[in-house]
């Protein structure tokens, strides 16, 4: 298991990433587009969403750091727009942790299978702190 750091962005994930890429001298990364994701029929995506990053990390100094833009029409208020993400290869080990954290805490999304991972779910514990748990093989 890890505990890796999630840095959400509004609108200019792309431009940071390229920075933190040139100052940390790390590969270029994949990124994943809100558009390159599955659509849902009964929810046409805005335009100005398609081309924003979803998804995408960097490994600096050895630990990754994830990076997403927030999705138009969220809020997003800097200062609050860090997330803590475990990532596991344990399904077990994570539904166990994500059970025990939501006690007195606000689910924004329940585990379950996604596009991009096995099992993935969100919340905010009852500290404030958000997590996002994420099922990956051979972490």
């Amino acid at each position: 298991m890890a505990v890796e750091v999630y840095l959400i962005f509004n609108g200019n994930c792309r431009e940071a990433v390229s920075f933190y890429e040139k100052v940390f001298d790390t590969d270029k990364p994949e990124i994943m587009t809100f558009g390159d994701s599955p659509q849902d029929p009964s929810y046409q995506l805005p335009e100005e969403a398609k081309d924003l990053v979803m998804h995408t990390r960097l490994s600096i100094f050895s630990s990754t750091v994830m990076f997403s833009d927030t999705f138009p029409g969220s809020p997003f208020t800097i200062g609050n727009n860090v997330t803590l993400a475990v990532v596991s290869d344990d399904e077990a080990k994570l539904r166990k942790a994500f059970e025990r954290l939501k006690d007195g805490g606000k689910v924004s999304m329940e585990l379950q299978e996604t596009f991009w991972s096995k099992c993935y779910g969100s919340l905010r514990d009852k500290f404030g702190i958000e997590w996002q748990f994420s099922h990956e093989e051979n972490k």
